[in-house]
């Protein structure tokens, strides 16, 4: 799988990002994925795409993330579907019109806020505490009621 994510639309629409500089939100996305990238959009290479001029920022990217820049007459949009034909591809972007596009051409399409720190990924389960993500065996969840109600009788 590829996944393009479209830079910016995911900078500025990211609450620890949209304040800062084009260049802290270009090196703080690309960072993010660097570190976290397989984590919050799953398995496979990372291409974040920006428009203008490479330059203040990480030209070829870092780790497995590489980073592309759009050229005048061209956007990032533009590069973006280019990058897209010849399928396989997971385009992450919030704006509708790239959206369109790239499923025109049969990209899967993601929302930006998959790229944000605060989102994890839900998993079975997800919203309860499970004893085995703690390291403790089978069972605990059980004993830990079980003194609950011993220790605790009469609603202390």
């Amino acid at each position: 799988m590829r996944f393009l994510v479209d830079g910016y639309n995911v900078t500025r629409s990211d609450p620890a990002t949209r304040e800062g500089s084009l260049e802290a939100q270009r090196e703080a996305l690309v960072a993010r994925l660097a570190a976290r990238g397989h984590d919050l959009l799953g398995s496979g290479e990372i291409t974040v795409v920006f428009d203008g001029v490479a330059g203040g920022g990480p030209e070829a990217g870092r780790g497995a993330v590489r980073v592309r820049y759009a050229h005048r007459p061209d956007s990032a949009d533009d590069l973006i579907v280019r990058l897209a034909g010849g399928g396989g591809v997971t385009v992450v972007t919030s704006d509708t019109g790239l959206a369109d596009r790239v499923r025109a051409l049969g990209a899967d399409v993601i929302a930006s806020a998959s790229c944000f720190e605060a989102v994890r990924r839900r998993r079975r389960g997800a919203g309860r505490y499970l004893a085995s993500t703690a390291g403790l065996p089978p069972g605990a969840n059980q004993i830990t009621a079980e003194l609950k109600e011993l220790w605790l009788k009469d609603g202390e």
